[in-house]
């Protein structure tokens, strides 16, 4: 049975530009809403800028604009980005909007009829020179708990406490710098604690994680407060009915923004409905993507405005963690701070896509980029394994059968392996352990390099008597190729539908697993991916430290021991010397082309002097595989052969018993 499913990403705020840490939600998101597609869901996908505040009206007026031109210019390079980064919306919108202003009024009315908003007089800080309060963020000053200066209105980033601005020391505005005063004025709330045990009963239904669940227990077990849902004038955001100077909070109508977004696709399309999908006795899915920083947001305050006035709840609330870089939090100031457009300018937007994916899982514990982790990655899977299998056999398929694919299954026992686990991989997209999906998808890979190794098709092809096994082997692997390039198309959508021209076929489905290609015709290979070299990733995080030192400067050489786990992180494989010649204009480097199992490598090596050329092929040896690729002025070195030796003509290669394969594995 066909799924309808509305899904949405957070918002994106409009005081500031698309950074790597949204990337991780749309590009999990969007894979996730790819996936249901490609099995026969209707899905819509739906997000827009959060627009309001008072952030947004003091950037405009430092750009000289207006708000509402602030916005919209910023909503459109939003835009920009995640189209770059192949993200699928369906309707990019704007809180700032028509449709966003009635459902806002809407709701409000039928809370306020339900007797759920109350008035009540507060205290604010305010800034006397600018005339306006102060909301947490544009407060500063020290904390009341460690005495640490500089922390802003709500949280100290020193010791972790948390507390009101009003109880900041020596507090200043943030944004005149001047001394605020204590000002009187009256809200309107939301009564949330009415909602106290329908959100017990919610919060604890599956919709959310158990992590998210177990963690706003805390919440609610310290009983609900009344949400303060009014800002005061000067604000830029929709003038509450019956009010002369109040205005929604920011959070009031931001999530509104899913419902406004979808209502003005609903009014380009014939195709949909709002209350098909919003409506209380529907039965089609509504899914939030969100990080885990939102989470009282959109599972405390927005499922009790739903309920309240008329509205279903979300199906599910899926909560994600941080990114951080090399281990760190994404930082100005250690130039980790990553903005979309600058990755954009450096690398293909697939590998990260395909890298987030390596370590996105249903849980929401924050995502490291590691970018010496994303070069090996790119490199050794997608290029290493994925992409190495089509490479390494459709120029047979083309240059001795015209392009024509064998009739029959070389090996029918693998090809049903392939489309068995197609199903545990199904499942995993759909609970989002796309972690565990790369995993099982370039398994197979390894599966599908080793039966071209065994095979060895370059061998075949040289025995005109050995034609028809050269058929049945490169077609089989093709063949997988392309059921890998299904499980990978909602990770790599450009990349597969590169795949599916040189395949020349319809665009590829779930449903085509029991589809294969035997038979048909494929067109001439052309390179899909390209390699990367750590140098190219390094330069996005070129800005220098404290010292004006930059992050791409080695560290000098030192003594110090390194740890196990420094030492597990080198990938040791055997690998066999096919053929070494010498370099011209070298001295002393030879080049080395080597059988790792899965692929072939070129690698340099300073052993001329030591070993001829005719001494070395055929002889087994140990690659350091994951080794960034180096590139030098006679070509790329794809890694480093083990020696030792004091050098010149006393180096000794290792090499392993002769009962080694080439791609095991050293331990």
């Amino acid at each position: 049975m066909q799924r309808r499913i509305l899904v949405t990403s957070a918002l994106p705020n409009a005081n500031g530009p698309i950074h790597l840490g949204h990337m991780l939600e749309q590009i999990q998101t969007d894979i996730w809403v790819r996936y249901q597609k490609s099995i026969g869901n209707k899905v819509i996908y739906v997000c827009a800028d959060d627009t309001h505040g008072t952030a947004t009206m003091l950037k405009a007026e430092a750009e000289s604009t207006t708000p509402e031109e602030l916005v919209e210019k910023v909503r459109q390079e939003h835009l920009q980005d995640s189209e770059k980064f192949l993200i699928s919306f369906d309707n990019y919108f704007s809180t700032h909007s028509d449709e966003n202003r009635e459902f806002s009024e809407l709701i409000f009315s039928r809370l306020d009829e339900r007797g759920l908003i109350f008035k009540k007089k507060i205290k604010q800080l305010f800034d006397i020179d600018k005339q306006l309060f102060l909301a947490d963020r544009f407060v500063v000053g020290d904390c009341p708990k460690c005495k640490s200066p500089g922390q802003y209105g709500d949280n100290c980033e020193v010791c972790g406490a948390t507390y009101d601005a009003t109880d900041l020391i020596n507090p200043r505005s943030a944004i005149s710098e001047t001394k605020p005063i204590l000002k009187e004025s009256e809200h309107l709330f939301f009564d949330l604690p009415k909602y106290q045990s329908f959100l017990e009963q919610w919060t604890g239904s599956g919709t959310l994680q158990p992590q998210i669940s177990n963690k706003l227990k805390e919440w609610l077990g310290s009983g609900l407060k009344a949400w303060d849902i009014s800002r005061d004038a000067p604000y830029f955001g929709f003038q509450i009915p019956g009010t002369e100077n109040k205005y929604f909070y920011v959070w009031m109508d931001a999530p509104i923004g899913y419902l406004a977004s979808f209502e003005n696709l609903c009014r380009q399309r014939d195709d949909i409905k709002f209350d098909d999908f919003w409506g209380r006795d529907t039965n089609a899915e509504v899914h939030h993507f969100i990080g885990k920083d939102i989470v009282n947001f959109h599972a405390l305050f927005w499922p009790a405005m739903l309920d309240a006035t008329g509205f279903r709840t979300p199906t599910k609330v899926h909560a994600h963690g941080f990114v951080t870089v090399n281990g760190t939090k994404m930082s100005k100031s250690r130039g980790t701070f990553i903005l979309a457009k600058d990755y954009l300018k450096v690398l293909n937007p697939e590998y990260l896509r395909y890298y987030y994916a390596t370590k996105l899982n249903g849980s929401v514990d924050d995502i490291d980029l590691n970018l010496e982790d994303f070069v090996q990655r790119i490199n050794s899977d997608l290029i290493g394994k994925i992409v190495n299998i089509a490479s390494r056999t459709a120029s047979f398929i083309t240059k001795n059968f015209n392009g024509g694919l064998a009739d029959d299954v070389h090996d029918p026992t693998l090809l049903a392996q392939f489309k068995e686990t197609g199903k545990e991989i199904s499942n995993l997209y759909e609970n989002r352990e796309f972690n565990k999906a790369v995993r099982e998808i370039t398994g197979l890979a390894d599966l599908a390099n080793q039966y071209i190794a065994k095979h060895e098709p370059w061998k075949l092809a040289k025995n005109p008597d050995k034609s028809n096994q050269l058929h049945l082997v490169c077609s089989q692997a093709i063949e997988m190729f392309r059921i890998l390039q299904i499980f990978l198309k909602p990770i790599l959508p450009n990349s597969a539908a590169k795949a599916e021209e040189f395949l020349d076929t319809d665009p590829l489905l779930w449903a085509d697993l029991d589809k294969p290609l035997f038979g048909k015709s494929i067109k001439p290979f052309k390179k899909l991916l390209d390699r990367i070299e750590i140098k190219t990733v390094m330069q996005l995080v070129t800005e220098p430290d404290q010292d004006g030192k930059s992050m791409l400067e080695e560290n000098p050489s030192t003594t110090a021991p390194i740890g196990i786990e420094d030492f597990a992180k080198i990938d040791l494989r055997v690998a066999k010397i096919e053929s070494a010649e010498t370099v011209d204009g070298a001295d002393k480097l030879l080049r080395l082309t080597l059988d790792v199992g899965n692929e072939k490598r070129t690698v340099f090596s300073g052993i001329k002097e030591a070993y001829k050329p005719e001494e070395l092929e055929g002889r087994l040896t140990v690659l350091v595989y994951n080794l960034a690729p180096r590139k030098m002025k006679f070509g790329v070195s794809e890694g480093m052969v083990l020696a030792a030796g004091p050098g010149g003509e006393n180096i000794f290669l290792l090499s392993p018993d002769s009962g080694a394969t080439p791609g095991m594995i050293v331990s």
